[in-house]
């Protein structure tokens, strides 16, 4: 029986193929390519860092980012901002 079968997240991310992954954030469903997602990881490391939060949090306490060259803009505050990074750190972690 798994434990988390009845939850939904609102940031997942699934691999379809080789190189093409699925971003989901609550609603919204992005296709990535493989150098897409490590350039959404890089943007999220430079988000998530100690000085970028504290600006972020004084300031306008979201972010707007671009994912997949531009194609998806999606508006993040500040939880589910550290549930993508946490989402892929997993992604890059088990793969």
């Amino acid at each position: 029986m798994e434990i988390f079968q009845d939850v939904t997240f609102n940031v997942q991310i699934t691999k379809h193929t080789f190189c093409n992954y699925q971003l989901k954030i609550d609603d919204k469903v992005m296709s990535l390519t493989f150098p897409q997602l490590l350039q959404l990881r890089n943007k999220v490391q430079t988000l998530t860092s100690l000085d970028s939060l504290e600006n972020i949090i004084q300031n306008e306490n979201f972010v707007l980012l671009f994912i997949a060259d531009r194609k998806h803009l999606v508006f993040l505050d500040i939880p589910k901002l550290l549930d993508l990074k946490e989402e892929l750190e997993y992604c890059f972690s088990v793969n």
